[in-house]
Formats: C-alpha cells, structure tokens, sequence
C-alpha cells in the first residue's frame, strides 16, 4: 500500500508541474497554448518518472533507458485512453468535459498507470531475467 500511496503523490506532483509549466507558458509567456500544453505533459511525464524510478519503486541501479521506454508506452497508452474516455463521456455521457478529464484521469491513474508501472516499467525481478 506504501508504493500505491508513493505513486499517487507522484502523480500529483507531475499534475501540478504539468499544469503549473503550461498555465506559466501561455498566461505569463504568452505562448501558443498548445506550446505550453505539450511542455507541461512533456515535463509532468518526465517528473513522473524520475519520482517514480528514485523514490516510489526504487530501481536506479537497473539502467535507465529500458525503464523510459517502457514507461514511455505506457505513457502514450495512458494518453490515449485519457483522451478516447474524456471524449466518449463527454460527448456521448453528455458530462462537463471537466469532470470527464478528472474521472478519467482518477480511473485510469489508478488502475491502467499504477500496474503497468509496478509491473512492466520498474519490475527489478523482470529486468534481472
């Protein structure tokens, strides 16, 4: 349950520095908004990973591109759901795209993202095989 825990405060933590970069980009830098939204998901993802590899599974003595690129598939993947469920709830369900994203994100985050992570990106036992 501590890793669960870890990881979700990882994931927080790559929300804010996702929204924070993208919100300062465009509001306080006057960048295109998809300029600061691809920075901020960018940026977010990478915090996530560094928190994730050092602090929440605690595998810096395996080598670190295998782990980015798995995590990077399970990345796209992850955004791909997100954007396919805002888009059916929203448009279909009829739903504040709002609480769309954050049901989507709540879902998916715990679920889709926490096991590939604990299984497939940072396994150590995986990587030793």
């Amino acid at each position: 349950m501590n890793k669960f825990i870890k990881a979700q405060i990882s994931s927080l933590v790559a929300t804010v520095v996702d929204f924070g970069i993208t919100v300062f980009l465009k509001e306080i830098c006057g960048l295109w908004y998809l300029t600061g939204t691809i920075t901020g998901t960018v940026l977010g993802g990478i915090t996530n990973f560094i928190l994730n590899r050092r602090w929440v599974f605690c595998v810096t003595f395996l080598p670190p591109w295998r782990q980015a690129l798995r995590y990077s598939l399970v990345w796209g993947g992850s955004i791909l759901l997100n954007i396919c469920f805002v888009f059916l709830l929203t448009s279909f369900g009829h739903m504040n795209y709002l609480w769309s994203k954050i049901i989507t994100a709540t879902i998916i985050g715990i679920s889709f993202n926490y096991l590939l992570q604990k299984y497939f990106v940072f396994n150590s036992t995986r990587e030793n095989q």
